[in-house]
This record gives C-alpha cells, structure tokens and sequence, in this order.
C-alpha cells in the first residue's frame, strides 16, 4: 500500500511542476490568439535606461490542488484515528501552500524595465519580460506597439 502512495505522489508533483510551467509568455515577441488581427498604435523612441527586473510567477491556484492531495495523501499514513486525521488535514494545508510556492517559483520570469525617449517627446517606462537581460542597450532604437493599456518594445 506504501508503494502505491509514493506512485501517486511521485504523479502528482510531476504533474504540478508540468502545469505550471503553462504560463504565458510576457516577451515583446510573444502575442496571445486574442491579440492577433487587433490594431496597434506604432511610436519609433530610443531607449535611455535599463533595469533588470525579477516578474513574479503566477498564482493561479494550478498547484494547490495536486500539492493539497500529494500532502493529504502523505499525512494520511501517519498516525490512527484522530491523529491520522489530524495528519491528513495539516499536510493537505501545507501541500497546498508548498503547491502554490512552486507555481510562483517556476512560473517568475526575467525581465527589463526599459525607459525610452519617445521620438514625440515622451517619457515611457515599459517592463517587459526578455530571454536575455543584454536584449537592449542603452541608446538603440526602438519601436513601441501600444494596444489599449499593453504595449510591446522591439528594435526597430
């Protein structure tokens, strides 16, 4: 029976570490089904700063509920009677809360803050997730894709 838990527990962690890394991509090349075919307003700028910035992960609630089973499941083979339920309910807590922990760490991302000189004028700070945090410099030119209250950096 003790073999079987550990199975199930060994699924369900791989299961929350693999929907958890469904998260959607922030980078200025990455665009949702529902942002296609939309139109977006183009300022061309230059970029005056740059800071690297730490995006924190999601917390969608994805891993709660494997974590809450897998820590339900393990608290449950300790103790009897009361003490097993007692067991049963803090690790179905704490799984959860170590579940969402994980979500938030694999889901944060690295970024830039970039603050560009817009060729109107204008001062923009946009933070935008990056593979590389050398994917700008200080001085090159960019363009700028603005849609409602989202907006996309690019070289130009």
């Amino acid at each position: 029976m003790k073999r079987i838990h550990h199975w199930v527990l060994l699924g369900l962690t791989s299961t929350t570490l693999v929907l958890s890394g469904c998260v959607r991509d922030l980078q200025g090349s990455t665009y949702s089904r529902g942002e296609t075919r939309q139109v977006q307003q183009v300022e061309y700028g230059k970029v005056t700063a740059i800071s690297p910035v730490v995006i924190e992960g999601t917390q969608s609630g994805v891993g709660q509920l494997p974590g809450a089973i897998v820590g339900g499941i393990a608290g449950s083979t300790m103790g009897e009677g009361k003490g097993q339920q007692i067991f049963t309910v803090l690790g179905a807590l704490g799984g959860a809360v170590l579940g969402s922990t994980i979500e938030e760490n694999a889901t944060r991302t690295q970024g830039l803050e970039l603050t560009l000189a817009m060729d109107s004028g204008k001062t923009l700070s946009i933070v935008q997730e990056v593979e590389r945090v050398d994917a700008f410099q200080v001085g090159q030119r960019v363009r700028v894709l603005t849609q409602g209250r989202l907006a996309r950096v690019s070289p130009e």
